[in-house]
């Protein structure tokens, strides 16, 4: 019976499966933030060089291509026009008629004519004559507009091609954090490192800690920023990225991790986004490279694998084990009954070192009895010697 009822009754309950947190900044950097219901759109005119440069590449490619053509047709019309107006088209088998522009017969003759004058291909067999004022004016004209439509767009594709975010993606993070013992204290650790040769030039590191709060009077920040000390006053957020590096994150009383153990660190909901920043050695531009952590990524009780051996006169850097950890032991208090655990254990080494020297200076005053030497009426480790009436007992 007592089986059947077994069979029957419910199993034990499954922990509730935690729901997963929307990212702020993906793992490669990109910022998970949509502008919508933006009115003043106008105000991305007024910046159009750097709106050009943010477009994606497909739209980039067709309003570079949209600029040149737009302009050669815009001017090969009025070329056309000119030409129509004075009579040149009317004119074409007569040797005595000087035309504005020779060989110039139809619109596809004004549209290539147009194009030559521009990109200054010159090929000889179209002409502007002296006898056209107007196509002089406005061969001047379409000559200053052709060089500022040159330098623009020339300009846009250079610099999209040569944006620093490129050279971001040669700069990698660990893909998980760890929390471990660093010279007996808990630290937040995660790791980077650059990939190219050419290094970065004045490297710094940030990292801040996004989740939401709740102020006293009850208002409600969804995505709160605090700053993790990474060694912004001792100068270690300063690095010399030449092999990869593990940042820490010491978690002490100005930590908002003080108070947190492993259980409820992974209770807990944030993201901790890191950035890395500095010039490029090749170009002089400055270079960002983000990624951020959520929950289930801190390991906790774990520490990275080295990646750097020495070689025969040189240093080797294995990325094949950037990624990797390994567990070591490590409590799982908070930091905060750490540190106090630490307290207690030196405050109880302070009183029971002094304790076990006057025990040992008792002993040897009884040993010697009555007649002890001047040794035993002085003072030692700070505690007065017993009574005569006593000893002589």
């Amino acid at each position: 019976m007592a089986q059947e009822n077994a069979a029957f009754s419910p199993g034990p309950e499954e922990p509730p499966r935690r729901r997963g947190r929307q990212r702020y900044v993906e793992k490669d950097g990109r910022c998970n933030v949509q502008q919508g219901n933006v009115r003043e759109t106008y105000r991305y005119l007024t910046d159009l060089f750097t709106t050009l440069v943010d477009l994606q590449w497909r739209l980039s490619l067709l309003f570079f291509v949209l600029a040149y053509a737009l302009t050669w047709l815009f001017f090969g019309a009025i070329w056309w026009l000119i030409a129509y107006g004075r009579g040149d088209l009317e004119h074409l088998e007569d040797t005595a008629w000087t035309p504005c522009v020779n060989n110039l017969n139809g619109f596809v003759a004004a549209f290539l004519f147009s194009i030559e004058t521009e990109t200054t291909i010159g090929y000889g067999h179209r002409v502007i004559t002296d006898q056209c004022p107007e196509g002089i004016v406005l061969l001047l004209l379409q000559a200053i507009l052709g060089s500022m439509v040159n330098a623009f767009m020339v300009g846009c594709m250079f610099v999209k091609i040569s944006q620093p975010n490129k050279r971001a993606a040669t700069l990698v993070f660990s893909s998980h954090a760890v929390v471990s013992l660093r010279d007996g204290r808990l630290c937040l650790m995660f790791r980077v490192g650059d990939l190219r040769s050419s290094h970065i030039v004045e490297a710094s590191i940030r990292a801040k800690l996004i989740r939401s709060r709740q102020t006293l009077e009850g208002e409600f920040i969804p995505l709160h920023q605090t700053d993790l000390s990474v060694g912004f006053d001792t100068g270690d957020d300063r690095l010399f990225l030449v092999s990869p590096l593990v940042i820490s994150h010491e978690i002490d009383a100005a930590s908002p991790f003080w108070e947190a153990s492993r259980r409820a660190l992974e209770r807990d909901d944030f993201e901790i986004v890191v950035i890395l920043e500095g010039m490029v050695e090749a170009t002089g531009m400055t270079c960002q490279a983000r990624s951020s952590y959520l929950v289930d990524e801190v390991l906790w009780g774990h520490r990275f694998t080295s990646v750097l051996t020495l070689e025969d006169g040189f240093y080797e850097v294995d990325y094949a084990s950037f990624h990797e950890t390994f567990e070591v032991p490590t409590p799982s208090c908070s930091a905060r009954e750490l540190a106090e655990a630490a307290a207690r254990l030196d405050a109880h080494l302070y009183w029971s070192i002094p304790s076990r020297l006057d025990e040992k200076v008792e002993e040897e005053g009884s040993g010697e009895g009555s007649g002890g030497g001047t040794g035993a009426d002085k003072e030692q480790n700070g505690c007065l010697p017993p009574p005569e009436s006593e000893s002589k007992m």
